[in-house]
């Protein structure tokens, strides 16, 4: 059987002599085949490159703009830190002169240095601790120093408002010193304690310290009489520096100047 072919016969005007290719079929139909792969491909090409160009012409443009950005957050970062600068100068400028200064929770504060504590003088070699060893009921003052109590315990049901326990005005990173040994029962924030600690003592007994600028436990730490466990500050709904002080047994609110053996 012979094999089917395709003639082309080419004729150029003006001559005599005419040209004639002979090609397989087979050649023929892959040199179609061919062309519109490669028609196809030429299609697809044009129509992904117009948003791949389009694309690649943005990146200079974004690159600026994060550059751009990012010198600016720079910025903010800087007068955010001079912010808290002054603003920490104007508290001690007003605490210098007496004013009050107002609170606010460590958790609404952007940035800012963490406060320092005060110089704690180390016991003498030899001699015996005021602290009792392991878990015991509260029974020390939770200050190194006597402080200024600025408010008293006022009763349930009389015609202030109700408050338990007794405030201590201190300067902010004052140690804090648990009143007893026991556990830390609870840490954390709230509106009108500020950062707080809560410990628990034997015989029913708990004792709670609020207001402060750090705490230096964690829940379910074992703690001893004695042991600094946050520093105080003005957090919460206070309106200076000082350490909220309660004493409970049970649900039963006692008065902390009752029970005290130093400070008092």
């Amino acid at each position: 059987m012979k094999a089917r072919s395709v003639t082309i016969v080419v004729h150029t005007d003006g001559e005599l002599r005419t040209r004639t290719y002979r090609l397989p079929l087979w050649a023929v139909r892959l040199a179609k085949a061919v062309g519109l792969a490669v028609t196809a491909l030429a299609v697809l090409f044009f129509a992904f490159a117009g948003p791949i160009t389009r694309a690649a012409a943005r990146v200079p443009t974004l690159e600026a703009e994060v550059s751009r950005l990012r010198s600016e957050n720079a910025r903010v970062l800087e007068l955010a830190a001079a912010l808290n600068r002054a603003e920490a100068s104007y508290q001690e400028l007003r605490s210098v002169l007496g004013a009050p200064t107002a609170g606010a929770d460590p958790s609404q504060r952007r940035s800012g240095e963490l406060p320092r504590t005060r110089v704690i003088t180390a016991r003498l070699p030899g001699t015996r601790s005021r602290y009792e060893i392991g878990p015991s009921v509260p029974s020390h003052w939770p200050l190194d120093e006597r402080g200024f109590v600025t408010r008293g315990q006022i009763r349930p049901g009389s015609e202030a408002e109700s408050h338990p326990g007794i405030d201590i005005a201190v300067p902010v990173g004052t140690p804090v010193r648990a009143a007893g040994g026991g556990s830390v029962e609870l840490t954390g924030v709230r509106d009108d304690y500020g950062v707080f600690v809560l410990l628990r003592h034997p015989d029913g007994y708990e004792t709670l310290y609020g207001h402060a600028s750090r705490v230096l436990v964690r829940d379910g730490d074992s703690v001893s009489a004695g042991q600094v466990i946050a520093l105080s500050g003005n957090t919460g709904r206070s309106t200076a520096p000082h350490l909220h002080f309660e004493v409970r047994r049970g649900r039963q609110m006692l008065d902390p100047l009752s029970l005290l053996k130093e400070g008092t």
